[in-house]
């Protein structure tokens, strides 16, 4: 009774601290993501106040807020979208993964840090946070424009890519022969074409099992179908939030606009979470060496997001404003990028990799909104200019 009383305790003080820094963050115009690391890290080992008991439900929970992130990503696209964005877009998403993955796995390969670590930086510096991403885009008023098709078209190309990368990297850090490695790849590759497939020719046939006219029944139906192919997909060595992802190419229409507004509060309570667990794996006082490296790094990120948005929107025939915004759209990272920290930190890969993805994803996180805020007024000028 202590234990339940003590567990009930800890979770309204961490949640009504979130919701507190969220207001400050809607006060300030700013992304609340850094705000919930920074209160993991208080709450954790090294921090002001570290938790006794819940630890293991906000674990539950962190997992419930990535597969929900990626089921309304995935609502916002339907299959045929996704395919002709994939093929229109594909030289600039190949040009987006070299660029910005490189950093990542150099820093690695220079810091010592050997061959796993590389590849998991490698998806550390490499996505952008889809999520803080269309926030800005809404935030902003650039959903309307030419570059913001673009801009999503990346973010697929890159959720897609995650899909194929983390079997890889979960083989290498549980230390699969090459042959198995392959295996895994394959079955992840197998699972992916299938469950989109499915999603392109019987689509209609998800969306009428999934359908009801009362709210309740289809919010537990969609959630209970994310959960399963997630769990499914985790048991096949693929990504649990991959799957739920092509969940909600599957929902599309207005059904897929309904599923989307009923998941929103639960999905932004668990998202909310998650990072607050990110925040108490890691300890608060192995950051401050690293974060020098952090903002390097985080630097370096930047020019190569404003370069791959910039090339993008050239290709698509967009003006330079346009060009500058889909640059500065990209720069955001959030949650792929703690999930692919956390896989490593959790394997054990090396014990600088969790605190410098911290400190690297609360700098971006925070910069990335603020910059566009900032910059906004610049963009206006040049394309009144032009």
């Amino acid at each position: 009774m202590h234990d339940t009383a003590t567990l009930i305790l800890e979770l309204g003080a961490v949640l009504l601290g979130l919701g507190i820094l969220g207001a400050l963050a809607m006060r300030v115009g700013i992304s609340p993501i850094p705000l919930y690391l920074l209160a993991g890290l208080a709450f954790g080992k090294g921090g002001i106040l570290p938790l006794a008991t819940s630890e293991e439900f906000i674990s539950v929970g962190a997992e419930l807020g990535v597969i929900l992130l990626l089921l309304t990503l995935g609502l916002e696209y339907n299959a045929d979208e996704l395919v002709t964005s994939l093929k229109g877009n594909a030289r600039a998403g190949i040009v987006d993964l070299v660029l910005n993955a490189a950093p990542g796995a150099i820093a690695a390969l220079l810091l010592g840090w050997g061959p796993v670590a590389a590849v998991a930086m490698a998806g550390v510096t490499y996505a952008t946070s889809s999520g803080i991403t269309a926030k800005v885009l809404s935030d902003l008023g650039w959903i309307g424009n030419r570059e913001t098709p673009v801009v999503l078209s990346l973010l697929v190309f890159e959720d897609l890519t995650m899909a194929i990368y983390l079997p890889i990297l979960t083989a290498m850090l549980a230390g699969v022969s090459f042959v198995g490695g392959a295996v895994t790849v394959g079955i992840a590759l197998t699972t992916v074409s299938v469950v989109l497939l499915v999603a392109l020719r019987y689509g209609r046939f998800i969306e009428a099992f999934v359908s009801s006219p009362n709210s309740e029944v289809l919010l537990l139906k969609v959630v209970g179908l994310a959960l399963l192919v997630a769990g499914v997909a985790q048991q096949l060595q693929v990504s649990a939030a991959v799957g739920a992802f092509l969940v909600g190419i599957a929902v599309s229409g207005e059904l897929a606009e309904d599923a989307q507004a009923l998941l929103s509060p639960l999905r932004d309570l668990f998202a909310a979470v998650f990072f607050v667990f990110f925040g108490l794996q890691t300890d608060p006082t192995k950051i401050l060496p690293v974060a020098g490296l952090a903002a390097l790094l985080a630097l370096v990120s930047m020019i190569t997001k404003l370069l791959t948005g910039a090339y993008a929107a050239r290709r698509a025939g967009i003006a330079r404003a346009g060009r500058a915004r889909a640059g500065i759209a990209l720069i955001p990272r959030g949650e792929f990028n703690i999930v692919i920290a956390g896989l490593a930190v959790a394997a054990g890969v090396h014990p600088d990799l969790g605190p410098l993805a911290a400190a690297y994803v609360l700098i971006l996180a925070a910069f990335g909104p603020l910059a566009a805020r900032l910059v906004q007024p610049l963009i206006t000028a040049i394309a009144k200019r032009a």
